[in-house]
């Protein structure tokens, strides 16, 4: 049994990766929205879950709540770092600085914010691991993408980085690098248009949030001497960050 944290479980990605981890594993829940969390937490009857709500983007707030956690919750063995958005979709010109500000802060100070905090609670683990969920929008920049580009390219280089420094610590590191995923993503980025968000999925069958929890499944469940270094996941129509096959 492993006491796994998976950051932005309320919706899309982490929701469903607690779903797909809930049998036979502790579940710390975290996310900003707690009715959503009490939501998940009542369909996962077989789990052990504790819910912590938070704003990743927010330093004390992070520090605070994992210092603050119940003992019994103190040893950590998984940190799926998953919280992340994207807002707008401009031309680095013509974007909105608060919408580059919230991809920085968000995808990369959380993503800092939370690991450093989780530390002291998971080095003692016999079988730690960190995953971090990246994007192939951190190996391909694209138009009108820059700044979130930017944020993925960090999380690639963060966790590179960390599986250098953790080392010693016996600490795995894994990167799962999605393609286009139906889930409220492009519904957040295009700021509540579902008629142009839906029209980011159309013609073609997007992946959806189960297979990138069955990934992240699969990467945590190998053997203790096995470090999965990075998952690259895209539909079948997608052949990099901006081409696709639709008919």
């Amino acid at each position: 049994m492993k006491t796994i944290v998976i950051t932005g479980a309320s919706s899309g990605i982490g929701n469903a990766t607690a779903k797909a981890l809930a049998k036979g594993n502790r579940l710390i829940l975290c996310g900003r929205r707690l009715d959503r969390l009490q939501t998940l937490q009542s369909e996962l009857l077989e789990a052990e879950t504790l819910l912590l709500t938070f704003d990743v983007s927010n330093k004390d707030e992070v520090f605070n709540t994992f210092n603050s956690l119940p003992n019994e919750w103190k040893n950590i063995d998984v940190l799926i770092n998953n919280a992340g958005n994207a807002h707008g979709l401009a031309r680095f010109q013509d974007a909105d600085l608060e919408d580059l500000d919230a991809m920085i802060d968000i995808n990369v100070k959380g993503l800092i914010y939370v690991t450093k905090a989780c530390l002291p609670f998971i080095s003692n683990s016999n079988n730690a691991h960190i995953i971090n969920l990246s994007s192939i929008a951190g190996k391909q920049v694209y138009t009108n993408g820059t700044t979130y580009c930017a944020s993925k390219w960090a999380v690639e280089a963060l966790t590179k980085g960390m599986r250098l420094d953790f080392l010693p610590l016996g600490i795995k590191v894994t990167s799962i690098a999605p393609g286009a995923v139906e889930t409220e993503f492009s519904l957040v980025r295009f700021k509540g248009d579902s008629e142009r968000a839906e029209k980011v999925y159309e013609g073609y069958d997007p992946l959806q949030a189960e297979n990138i929890a069955e990934s992240i499944a699969f990467v945590i469940n190998q053997p203790k001497h096995i470090q999965i270094a990075d998952i690259t996941i895209l539909p079948k129509a997608q052949a990099d960050g901006t081409t696709f096959w639709k008919g």
